[in-house]
């Protein structure tokens, strides 16, 4: 009778550790989502900021033509 309420004990206990388990990895794939998001909105905003830099570029070396024309004539 003994071992059968251990065992019926042991069964119990795996029962809650698979509901704890399953409860934690719910929470874990929500953060995961969570920051899916995160890091998908930063690496739209680094790439705005990588066709600002680009843009920045091409306008300081077009001024910098400029000033060499003016430089020359």
């Amino acid at each position: 009778m003994d071992l059968l309420k251990t065992f019926d004990e042991k069964i119990a206990a795996a029962v809650e550790k698979v509901k704890a388990l399953k409860d934690e990895n719910g929470e874990l794939k929500l953060k995961l989502r969570e920051y899916e998001t995160l890091l998908a909105i930063r690496d739209e905003e680094l790439q705005k900021l990588s066709g600002e830099k680009s843009s920045i570029r091409n306008q300081i070396e077009e001024l910098l033509e400029e000033l060499d024309s003016i430089e020359t004539h």
